[in-house]
């Protein structure tokens, strides 16, 4: 039984993340999802055998929640996406057992802290970025236990799950190795990690309690759900039938007070227009005619842009056209349109790893060619700047038109939102990975954009969900999967900031000064100990 404990143990780890991830019920579970890790970690001190059994926790845990990644025209990425992250995240746990042995256990779980908030801070800032299951994350179906996140963002809940675990653990081998009465060890003991997670929801409640959602004009915001299969969406002959469809679809709730019409990522233009003509198009000419009979209405849309480079100016990885005459750059964009010829672009910069961006290729040109092809547009997309947001200049409302994958960043969207954002819209097209739990998940993340920066969110999904999300995180009027239809809603554009707006990510940003420290005293240690007695 000793002998098959560890695997044991890995594997009820795996089962109890799983099971707490959103969309499940199970959500209370991942209080204690990592007790078995932690045990592992006592049981096993080969450093070898360890790896192991933490390794086969993350990846079993990485592909029953995330195995839709794969579910594309190309599987095999996600079986690589799958165990890439699992390395990454094997990392903060390597660095815990290596400190619990060498310095004892309470170093050890502070550094398990320290290291795990630093691994998700980074794995949420570079080009291999998949911040997909942050712990944080966890709580999206529960926005009434998280209020908080206004001013700590994700990495609290964080810091939450993993504090509860720790402590748990610990009471529980306390309780194991020095029994007492039950009474006298809830009340010396036990009541700790009891408050710690307990007190978090009734801050929760005081926040929320406290809290109103803000009061002033509001402006009608339409969203579309056209519900168009992603597979054959890219097809040439299709483009002016959908198009139709979605005026069609618009045209049901749009009237005269009707600010903004939200389209779906890459609804327009599926094979790339030029942006310097992208005013003078006929389909820019067709919908400046659709929206003459809603003078106050704006169409915020994904298209696929091109930008053309004068040769002095153009980035180092720009695409070349075949004879090399041209360098330009495309990209995943989101457009404002109204009745003027005034266009406003603004560019997606979070690009998805292997499938819009291949992680550092200016460093390594030859893997250029090598990013998916999902249709549309071959290769990767460019992160050229466009405008940071999409303003109206008659109302001067700003928006931020979070496409698809970048909705997933916390950090990022504040700080859209300290610079100006009054709304957040968020346009996408999840059904590449069908009718999975990936589509899901995605939707309640934007719940979290929505407490930490205290906005109304407007998620236009191009086969669902599509949804309003009011800024205490709550969905209103969901369209589901595979269902065409439109909403509407009555929304105030926000101008108070947050505590998490003004300052950002306080906790990753400490846990990573406090693993800097920790990383140069342990080379301090390993040079003072190999030097030769004086």
């Amino acid at each position: 039984m000793n002998r098959w404990l560890p695997i044991l143990l890995s594997l009820a780890g795996a089962l109890l993340l799983w099971a707490a991830w959103p969309t499940s019920p199970l959500t209370f579970l991942i209080f204690i999802a990592f007790i078995p890790l932690l045990r592992i970690a006592d049981l096993v001190a080969h450093r070898g055998k360890y790896f192991g059994c933490i390794f086969l926790t993350l990846f079993l845990w990485n592909v029953a929640t995330t195995w839709w990644v794969g579910n594309t025209t190309v599987p095999i990425s996600g079986v690589a996406a799958n165990l890439i992250n699992t390395l990454l995240m094997s990392i903060p746990l390597l660095g815990y057992h290596r400190t619990r042995v060498r310095v004892g256990q309470t170093a050890g779980y502070f550094a398990l802290i320290v290291y795990w908030l630093t691994f998700e801070y980074i794995h949420l800032n570079w080009e291999f970025s998949w911040p997909w299951l942050s712990l944080g994350n966890v709580f999206a179906m529960h926005p009434s236990w998280v209020q908080w996140y206004e001013y700590t963002g994700v990495s609290g809940g964080t810091l939450w799950v993993l504090l509860s675990n720790i402590l748990i653990y610990q009471t529980w081998l306390q309780r194991k190795q020095y029994p007492v009465p039950l009474g006298s060890f809830l009340w010396k003991t036990a009541w700790l990690p009891a408050a710690v997670v307990v007190i978090p929801f009734l801050l929760s409640s005081l926040v929320q309690y406290n809290f109103h959602v803000p009061e002033g004009p509001t402006v009608k915001v339409v969203v579309v759900q056209p519900n168009i299969d992603p597979y054959d969406k890219f097809a040439e002959e299709n483009e002016r039938l959908q198009l139709d469809k979605l005026l069609a679809l618009s045209a049901k709730k749009a009237d005269s007070t009707t600010a903004y019409i939200i389209w779906p990522e890459t609804a327009l233009f599926t094979h790339g227009v030029w942006e310097n003509k992208l005013a003078y198009e006929d389909e820019t000419e067709q919908i400046r005619q659709f929206l003459r009979h809603y003078p106050q209405a704006t169409i915020v849309s994904g298209a696929t842009t091109l930008k053309r480079y004068d040769a002095d100016e153009a980035p180092k990885m720009a695409r070349s056209t075949e004879d090399g005459t041209l360098r330009y750059d495309a990209f995943n964009s989101a457009i404002q349109l109204d009745t003027s010829y005034v266009t406003q672009i603004y560019h997606k910069s979070r690009l998805v790893p292997g499938v819009e961006i291949i992680p550092y290729v200016r460093y390594l040109s030859f893997m250029k060619s090598l990013a998916l092809d999902l249709g549309g547009i071959t290769g990767g997309y460019g992160v050229t700047p466009g405008v940071e947001l999409l303003e109206d200049n008659r109302t001067h409302i700003k928006v931020l038109p979070t496409i698809c994958y970048e909705s997933v960043y916390g950090e990022f969207v504040a700080e859209h939102v300290r610079r100006g954002a009054n709304l957040l819209f968020v346009i996408t097209n999840d059904g590449w990975w069908g009718n999975t739990e990936g589509h899901r998940q995605h939707a309640q993340y934007a719940r979290l954009r929505a407490i930490e920066t205290r906005r109304w969110v407007a998620r236009s999904a191009n086969t669902g969900i599509s949804c309003i999300i009011d800024p205490m995180g709550r969905v209103q009027q969901p369209l589901p999967y595979w269902k065409e239809g439109v909403i509407d809603a009555n929304v105030t554009p926000g101008d108070t900031f947050t505590f998490y707006v003004r300052f950002g990510d306080l906790i990753s940003k400490a846990a990573v000064a406090f693993c800097i420290v920790m990383i140069l005293y342990s080379f301090y240690l390993k040079f003072r100990f190999s030097m030769p007695n004086s």
